[in-house]
């Protein structure tokens, strides 16, 4: 009897330095993630996570400057002694990077059911949700208005386009998804002409998008909730859906992406995060907030000035080439981008 007391005295103080490890100082479970989407969106979602769980969430953001780029170097840094358990992306490609590199962990979510099989990993390794589309930002009074990527490339608007700065951000994704769609002789074709149409490099998505509807540019390639923010606030702006033809690309689609992280110090606490990005109700938040994001489950209402996913003819490419082929053109842009 009094061996069987130690073992069972054993398993208590066992399982309490369990807890005690699970637990943080403040009493609760934590999990620590990375965010690269816009603090202002993402943090009332981690809050409500706080207070639906009880996990407490610390988050570290990505800034304005270093935008997506940060946030994955930071973990890349940190290979071998990872801090984080979670990834929130704001876009696939550098959740792509991380897989690429062995720093993501393969978790396939109950609540990644119905989210297409395009905007998820098949092995689970980073999942999809709540989109952007990249969209054209036209002036309302353009008749008729540009409808393709290829109209930056037309005569008619030489010196009256704008595009965001390609090293950064999600124009960058989309450069790096026309050379794995088109090839690099003909995207370094497209890239050369947009020098010789006189088009303006912007710092951002939303310098663009000013640009545009201050009546100083024409149009521009930017993110749909840049254009659904200008919409609201009644400024003389259309979004145009680009490539929409039978015979054309269609539209490239940025969806947010949840990684759990390779070696993650708290992978439960991480997956029940993870859960919570991946539901419609995170989805239904996200978009009706000012983030303006497309749900990708079926059922689930886009804002009012955005189609449905399933509405639009998406561009059809690889999000694991494209994450490649966004490394590979790095010498390029820089050569671009100062005028090469």
């Amino acid at each position: 009897m009094r061996y069987a007391w130690w073992i069972a005295l054993a398993l208590v103080v066992v399982a309490a330095i369990a807890l005690w490890r699970f637990y943080s100082s403040s009493g609760s479970p934590t999990v620590v993630a990375y965010v690269s989407h816009d603090q202002v969106f993402s943090e009332p979602i981690l809050k409500d996570f706080e207070t639906d769980t009880g996990i407490r969430v610390r988050a570290v953001y990505d800034t304005e400057e270093t935008k997506s780029a940060g946030a994955m170097n930071r973990l890349i840094a940190e290979k071998n002694n990872p801090q984080a358990d979670v990834y929130w992306a704001n876009e696939p490609i550098r959740a792509e990077v991380l897989r690429q590199q062995q720093i993501a962990a393969p978790y396939v979510s109950p609540n990644a059911a119905g989210i297409p099989a395009t905007f998820r990993d098949p092995d689970g390794y980073w999942t999809g949700f709540a989109a952007r589309a990249r969209v054209l930002i036209v002036r309302s009074d353009l008749n008729p208005p540009p409808t393709s990527v290829l109209s930056y490339t037309d005569p008619r608007w030489r010196g009256r386009t704008v595009i965001a700065n390609p090293l950064f951000g999600t124009t960058t994704d989309q450069i790096a998804a026309l050379f794995a769609l088109w090839g690099d002789d003909r995207a370094r074709t497209f890239m050369r002409d947009l020098h010789e149409t006189g088009v303006k490099i912007s710092p951002s998505n939303g310098d663009s998008a000013d640009l545009v509807a201050r009546g100083e540019f024409d149009f521009s390639l930017v993110d749909s909730d840049d254009v659904v923010n200008r919409m609201k606030q009644h400024q003389p702006v259309d979004l145009v859906y680009p490539d929409q033809g039978a015979d054309e690309i269609g539209c490239f689609i940025v969806p947010n992406a949840a990684v759990l992280i390779a070696g993650a110090p708290h992978p439960e606490a991480g997956k029940k995060l993870i859960d919570y990005l991946l539901s419609k109700d995170t989805e239904r938040k996200l978009a009706l907030s000012d983030a303006g994001q497309i749900p990708l489950h079926p059922g689930v209402a886009p804002p009012s000035q955005l189609r449905p996913i399933e509405s639009i003819k998406v561009m059809k490419v690889n999000y694991a080439e494209v994450a490649a082929k966004l490394l590979a053109i790095q010498p390029f842009l820089k050569s671009w981008v100062g005028g090469g």
